[in-house]
């Protein structure tokens, strides 16, 4: 059972990062042993009507929805009824042929096709909120493999050599899915997921979400900083990551994959499928700044090697107005489920909740350590008798120095070299100069060096 202390500090931070990025509304379930050990949602499912978010708020789970469609083919394999060494074609009438090769169902459940992404589910996701000029009428699988004509010409690199996340590959797969199993995929996917896992208010259907009093409002950002109200894509993004569910349904499905595959005597898949879903197929093309590990993606599920110690298999996915995030570290038996109204990544709450779930500091994430080193410089710097201000914030991995002379303003990358040690190195690049910026301690103050200039921290963010 999670601590008070520990759920004082997740508590926290949930908060501290929902007003920093203005989620509307959150909910949260952790698991350890196979059943929720927590829940929790947090600000409003629906912020114009002022209702709140509960654990049970469904909410769609974006891309979060590709293991269960690698589930469902890895489910037809281990019944005989499709082979991962099938070249698509056979199920489909897709041809292409990335530099000559065919493309096999194994390729399209790692993402390793050859084919870039082709941007489909940007434009999707675009029309579905009046958010794109572009217009493309896909609204079957049919309809996207004319609009991928001519996309082996854009190949990246022959099957299976190279990681390139395809969102196009994972509806191709629902209609293998449809192809080998004589049923529609959402049909598949609750007769023989959703169904004996109990997660009996996860669905792809309108009408069951329209039917359901707890479903939160999709909201995207305008350019001014609005909230807007928006609408979920039924029907235009299903097996890539069209899924509505809630933290609760989902912790179950988190369960079933740390037990091998099975829950409450429901079996939805041998625990050698399970194992062989998680067990990174190639290396993504992110490389980790610690050198020593590795990010990896499975079959429907990526992979961090050594998080804490430990392998965490997860996925995260976001469509505009919500996102969802889906994490577990099989030898530790804990996992957490993270859902919010809004098209954020929640990959940081969802690892801060893991820390503390295994007894461990967050700051022993390189990602917590890194943010926080960049954001204990962030800040006003001043010159001598204040001649001269620079604004130095946190952009993602790096600063931005913010220079301003009169009404003239200059906004410049700082790359860190070294943030462990003092100074703290960055460099700043040119057309045909890179100049260093250093940042020291001197006497409890911040001072940046850079160029001929000094200059001394005076306000903090």
């Amino acid at each position: 059972m999670i601590e008070k202390r520990a759920r004082r500090e997740l508590e926290s931070y949930v908060f501290q990062r929902m007003s920093e990025s203005g989620i509307v509304g959150l909910s949260l379930a952790a698991v350890e042993n196979g059943r929720v050990s927590y829940s929790r949602g947090f600000g409003f499912r629906d912020f114009d009507r002022g209702t709140s978010s509960t654990p049970e708020t469904t909410y769609c789970v974006g891309s979060v929805t590709k293991p269960f469609t690698a589930l469902a083919v890895m489910q037809l394999h281990e019944r005989g009824l499709l082979g991962l060494d099938d070249p698509v074609e056979r199920h489909v009438d897709f041809a292409a042929r990335p530099m000559g090769e065919p493309i096999l169902v194994r390729h399209l459940l790692s993402h390793t096709s050859g084919l870039p992404s082709l941007g489909y589910a940007e434009v999707t996701l675009g029309m579905a909120t009046d958010t794109t000029e572009h217009w493309f009428p896909i609204a079957s699988p049919r309809d996207l493999l004319v609009f991928m004509e001519g996309a082996e010409d854009w190949a990246l690199a022959r099957p299976g050599r190279r990681h390139a996340y395809l969102n196009e590959g994972y509806i191709l797969l629902g209609a293998i899915i449809e192809s080998a199993s004589g049923v529609g995929y959402s049909e598949y996917l609750r007769r023989n997921i959703l169904e004996p896992l109990q997660m009996r208010r996860s669905t792809f259907d309108e009408e069951d979400v329209e039917r359901d009093g707890d479903v939160a409002t999709p909201y995207v950002t305008s350019r001014e900083g609005e909230k807007v109200a928006t609408r979920y894509p039924y029907g235009q993004m299903i097996a890539d990551g069209g899924l509505m569910s809630n933290a609760m349904d989902m912790a179950r499905f988190v369960s079933a994959l740390l037990s091998g595959g099975e829950l409450d005597g429901a079996r939805v898949a041998s625990p050698g499928t399970v194992r062989d879903m998680m067990e990174p197929k190639i290396r993504t093309t992110e490389e980790p700044y610690d050198g020593v590990s590795y990010h990896g993606y499975g079959y429907g599920l990526r992979v961090k090697e050594r998080f804490l110690g430990h392998h965490l298999v997860y996925h995260s996915g976001s469509v505009y107005g919500s996102s969802g995030y889906m994490g577990l570290m099989p030898d530790e038996g804990v996992g957490v489920v993270v859902l919010a109204n809004g098209g954020y990544f929640l990959e940081d709450i969802g690892e801060y909740a893991l820390a503390l779930l295994t007894g461990r500091d967050h700051m022993e994430i390189h990602y917590f350590r890194r943010a926080g080193q960049l954001d204990d410089l962030a800040g006003t710097y001043t010159t001598f008798r204040d001649t001269s201000s620079y604004g130095v914030a946190r952009s993602g991995g790096i600063l931005e120095l913010t220079i301003s002379f009169g009404s003239r303003t200059y906004t410049r990358p700082l790359i860190p070299v070294d943030l462990e040690g003092e100074p703290r190195e960055f460099r700043l690049y040119g057309l045909d100069t890179v100049t260093p910026v250093q940042f020291h301690r001197r006497g409890g103050e911040t001072v940046m060096v850079y160029d001929r200039t000094m200059a001394k921290r005076r306000a903090c963010p």
